[in-house]
């Protein structure tokens, strides 16, 4: 919304308050003093955090929720607009921005460092973060996962920096205005909004033309996907690939090694000394839900969680667990998370959990989605048994965590994987 000061915005409510993204914006104005208060179909953690730094949450959604006195409304692009408190807030004539647009807003009066890409866009957002924290450049940093050192989503900076993690979801990261843009990889997701490869392309294409000749575009360059993409530019271009590689993360994998080399550019960009960079980087600790120790039971089974829930980082993160865990039994919890995902992937999520021993399916989660008859877990168990995985589906969390109590052994890892509410798989085995 252009004209909008939000230095002038005293009180502002959050349809969604509970998402990844729209919480680090209600964390934000919470650390600049501004009244703040939100709506969430259920809790979570984030707004019982949010709670505790002074938010008021409300459970579910009504008008009533959205205060005559409110200055400003931002909601999650994954709301309907019928809902009722966007309604309220256009009827008050409320400014009412999108957690894009805000993201925008904020982008236009910082050096912003955009971190974009199908996978790799969390964990490497809160590297460069953590390198330019460690190199005292004192940046804001809003993040799709919550940092470990943190425990919070967004760090409120004084210095020039953002760096913020880019949602390529319904083109949201044209929003931004960057001087850099990282690309981790492009790869074929969110095709319920995309439906073709080449339209996400043409998205990536769109943001990296944003920059001018006096930014940077940071990727793969010999990347198939991205070559159409880096005509679109003015920018110089980067290859992170040419970056030091010879790291010692404390998380596992070669997706993280490559990570890392794109963090290791931008910092090179900005002039922060190599050395310095890589002792942030082998200090990295990860993210919440990114390959995450949650810790062993009484029986000692070793329980980590992941977000993966697309087939590349799925087989991805996988391929890093053996490396890690070498002939260790690994069990993979898994959530597939949307119909559309799952029905149009359903092949490559076939292929995708070679490197489990064990596979146990959930039921699908439906987050914006309708309910669709035509797919569901069992198919998906046995597309992943015809390509030679071993693996069930469960109709409950409880049946699941009953399951792997009884033929779980010690030394075993379960891992729980996807972008739904998995973990509680986990923690109800540590607890039990």
């Amino acid at each position: 919304m252009k004209g909008l000061n939000l230095s002038k915005i005293k009180k502002a409510h959050f349809v969604g308050i509970g998402g990844i993204g729209v919480s680090a914006i209600a964390r934000m104005m919470l650390a600049e003093g501004k009244i703040v208060s939100g709506s969430d179909s259920s809790n979570s953690l984030i707004t019982k955090e949010l709670e505790k730094l002074g938010a008021k949450i409300f459970s579910g959604h009504s008008a009533d929720n959205v205060a005559e006195n409110v200055d400003l409304v931002v909601y999650t692009p994954a709301v309907d607009f019928e809902n009722p408190e966007l309604k309220k807030g256009k009827k008050l004539k409320i400014p009412t921005l999108s957690y894009p647009e805000m993201l925008g807003l904020i982008s236009k009066d910082k050096y912003t460092i955009a971190v974009s890409g199908a996978h790799g866009k969390t964990t490497t957002t809160a590297m460069i973060g953590k390198i330019l924290m460690d190199a005292k450049y004192d940046p804001t940093i809003i993040v799709g996962s919550l940092l470990k050192d943190q425990k919070s989503n967004f760090v409120a900076g004084k210095g020039n920096h953002l760096v913020v993690e880019a949602c390529e979801y319904k083109k949201s990261f044209l929003n931004l205005n960057p001087k850099i843009i990282v690309i981790t990889n492009i790869d074929n997701d969110h095709l319920d909004y995309y439906k073709k490869l080449e339209n996400i392309k043409k998205a990536f294409g769109e943001f990296a033309a944003k920059l001018d000749g006096n930014g940077f575009l940071v990727c793969d360059p010999n990347d198939e996907n991205l070559k159409d993409v880096i005509k679109k530019t003015r920018a110089n271009i980067t290859d992170y690939a040419k970056t030091n590689n010879n790291f010692s993360l404390k998380i596992p994998g070669q997706h993280n090694i490559k990570n890392a080399q794109a963090a290791m550019a931008v910092a090179r960009i900005l002039g922060i000394d190599d050395k310095k960079s890589l002792k942030s980087l082998n200090d990295f600790s990860g993210t919440w839900r990114r390959f995450e120790y949650k810790g062993e039971t009484k029986n000692g089974i070793i329980v980590y969680d992941d977000y993966g829930h697309h087939p590349t980082e799925i087989k991805a993160m996988l391929k890093g667990a053996r490396e890690f865990f070498g002939d260790k039994k690994i069990w993979c919890v898994f959530q597939p998370h949307l119909y559309s995902r799952t029905k149009l992937l359903l092949n490559d999520f076939g292929r995708s959990f070679s490197d489990a021993d064990e596979i146990i399916l959930a039921d699908i989660y439906a987050a914006r989605e309708l309910k669709d008859e035509s797919i569901n877990s069992k198919m998906l168990a046995e597309e992943i048994t015809k390509n030679g995985g071993k693996a069930v589906y469960m109709e409950s969390f409880d049946k699941i965590a009953e399951f792997l109590a009884e033929n779980t052994k010690k030394g075993d890892v379960v891992i729980t994987m996807g972008a739904g509410d998995i973990f509680k798989v986990g923690e109800n085995l540590l607890k039990n």
